[in-house]
């Protein structure tokens, strides 16, 4: 009645794929977890500690790869995206604080929807640091993070994000409304 050999066969293929799943949750949360300690250490100024992380995150991706390249559908997994949406705003806030710009993050495939996530997160961390260094009159350096915001929106805004991705863009454009209530408000203090 039943083909024992096709079930067993499946429930091979079952258990192997949720073993990789559960190798994947683990180390995605590591990775997650190390990705906002580096955005913590940067807000502080601290490249040689978001530096360390990223030598655990990139360590931890390259294992990762190794299972995802066993079972494809496991690059899917809610875990990994979170994870790799994490890694693309702090790699993107680490190079922008290094060198001042914006562009693909070296040595690891990373899919359009983790950037545009990631970019939009991105802004937030620009509004933390602008207010970081507003308190300590490095006002030259507020302004560029607000035209650099400004630049990130002016190209999201011609993606037409659906989804996931458009809470995160709206929230992106509130964050431009915020460095510009810091910016006014610079200005008026500098006129009293």
């Amino acid at each position: 009645m039943l083909d024992k050999k096709f079930f067993a066969k499946l429930k091979k293929e079952y258990d192997s794929y949720d073993i990789g799943r559960r190798i994947i949750i683990k180390h995605s949360n590591d990775i997650l977890k190390f990705a906002k300690q580096a955005i913590f250490a940067l807000h502080r100024d601290n490249m040689a500690e978001a530096e360390k992380c990223f030598e655990e995150t990139d360590k931890l991706f390259e294992y990762l790869g190794t299972k995802i390249k066993d079972e494809n559908g496991l690059m899917y997994e809610g875990a990994y995206l979170a994870a790799m949406e994490e890694y693309v705003e702090a790699k993107l806030f680490y190079h922008y604080l290094k060198t001042g710009k914006i562009t693909a993050i070296p040595g690891l495939k990373i899919d359009c929807d983790s950037y545009l996530g990631g970019l939009s997160d991105f802004t937030g961390e620009l509004v933390r640091k602008a207010i970081y260094l507003a308190t300590r009159h490095r006002y030259d350096e507020v302004k560029a993070c607000e035209e650099t915001i400004e630049a990130v929106i002016a190209e999201l805004i011609q993606f037409n994000m659906l989804g996931p991705l458009r809470p995160k863009f709206d929230q992106a454009k509130n964050n431009l409304r915020k460095i510009e209530e810091i910016m006014y408000d610079l200005e008026i203090k500098k006129r009293n």
